[in-house]
């Protein structure tokens, strides 16, 4: 009896006891702690290639082929008019299907663009990204110059559906939210070398 009493009194074990039961804690706080570092940087890392892709799309040939060749010259829209948004408001290109508008689609310019995007983030598939040309309001009809287009759209560039592997959540993937940049054409007839 005395013996089982000194037992139960002995406290000479129970350090490593208490160690025993935070240290799986503690080693999740510590991965979890590396995870959010992780998603920061796979995020920043997206972002900052969503906006080279913008930069890119904006100095280069653009996506919707004949945009560029596009008159905006009509009954009610005569030569150096503003261009309304009746007549160009939206043009959406992905790399499954062609630009909406039936302007074309220059598959080339597409993934010349995305290609740009994978320097900064590998991780970004063609089918990853849309581009969307905006008519704000700039540019007018009848340019005197036939290789610039008429319209100097809103040119956006978004990233969706991207997947980020947590260590915490067991191998489990988070999809980040969508990314854009957007700028305005500059020279949508150039061509740069990639």
């Amino acid at each position: 009896m005395s013996m089982l009493s000194r037992l139960v009194r002995d406290r000479t074990a129970s350090t490593a006891s208490e160690f025993t039961l935070v240290l799986p804690l503690a080693i999740l706080f510590l991965f979890g702690i590396i995870d959010v570092g992780r998603l920061m940087w796979t995020w920043n890392r997206a972002e900052l290639a969503t906006q080279w892709g913008a930069r890119y799309a904006v100095v280069t040939d653009l996506v919707p082929a004949t945009l560029a060749t596009q008159s905006f010259v009509s009954g009610s829209v005569t030569q150096g008019d503003p261009i309304p948004t009746s007549a160009f408001s939206t043009t959406r290109c992905t790399s499954v299907s062609p630009c909406s508008n039936n302007w074309g689609y220059n598959a080339t310019a597409f993934t010349n663009i995305v290609n740009r995007m994978r320097t900064i983030d590998p991780n970004i598939k063609a089918t990853n990204v849309t581009i969307d040309y905006d008519n704000v309001g700039l540019g007018y009809a009848g340019n005197p110059d036939s290789t610039m287009p008429d319209v100097s759209p809103l040119v956006t560039v978004r990233v969706r559906n991207l997947a980020f592997r947590s260590l915490v959540l067991f191998g489990r993937s988070l999809t980040l939210p969508e990314i854009s940049a957007a700028l305005t054409l500059e020279d949508g007839s150039g061509s740069v070398s990639n």
